[in-house]
């Protein structure tokens, strides 16, 4: 299968910080790719330079064939890379539905049968549509947060630590849903410090400490791992 996103030498610096130290990974399209680690590993700030709102100090971003890694994050989002960001960021004040039209701000094409079908995926922001976004659990917050984002029709989907906070049951339903939109053909990279669950979801997963990539295989293999085993998994 074809490579969706292929990133090369990529290096990211805070000041005099180096946060990202000439990394290689690569997504291939309709595949679930995990980026998993510890706080402070790098794997948000690699997000953020994909996304284009970081810029990268080196290194080469080919998103579909294009170079992205000067491009601004707009015309990432027209490319197809769209990203739910850690800690949500849905806009509280407005409605379920003013927040999902957000995400379909840059289009002119059926929205609101797009809206319909998410709908159906998302039954609980159904039931909430026209009330205010802040009034949601956190759970419906995230989920909020991953159908705006499929508003923008993502052919990538990058998704920042979309467990974090959430109770054990509510975890199982955002993989569940994640799995469900990988199984219609959307690519996902997914930065998740549950690892147990990525690794059970995705079909390749790479492992980042201290801002360089530390390991890389099949997410199968990852999960039996020896050392994956002892640092991220217990015995």
């Amino acid at each position: 299968m074809s490579a969706m996103l292929d990133v090369s030498g990529l290096t990211v610096r805070y000041g005099v910080i180096e946060a990202v130290k000439g990394i290689a990974l690569t997504v291939v399209a309709g595949r679930i790719t995990t980026l998993l680690g510890a706080n402070g590993a790098g794997k948000s700030t690699t997000l953020l330079t994909l996304s284009g709102l970081l810029r990268s100090s080196s290194g080469s971003i080919v998103f579909d064939g294009t170079e992205v890694s000067q491009l601004p994050p707009h015309r990432i989002v027209e490319l197809g890379l769209i990203q739910v960001p850690e800690g949500r960021e849905i806009l509280t004040t407005l409605s379920v539905r003013e927040n999902l039209l957000l995400g379909a701000y840059r289009r002119r094409d059926e929205i609101e049968t797009d809206l319909e079908q998410l709908l159906i995926l998302f039954p609980r922001l159904k039931e909430r549509l026209d009330g205010a976004a802040g009034n949601l659990s956190g759970g419906e917050q995230q989920m909020l947060a991953i159908a705006r984002a499929l508003m923008a029709k993502p052919r990538l989907l990058l998704l920042d630590e979309p467990s974090m906070g959430l109770a054990p049951l509510l975890v199982r339903e955002i993989f569940r849903i994640l799995c469900a939109l990988n199984e219609r053909g959307l690519t996902i990279l997914l930065v998740e410090q549950n690892v147990r669950q990525a690794l059970q979801v995705a079909h390749f997963a790479y492992v980042m400490e201290n801002g360089r990539i530390a390991l890389a295989g099949p997410a199968a293999e990852l999960l039996n791992n020896p050392k994956v085993i002892e640092a991220y998994l217990g015995s």
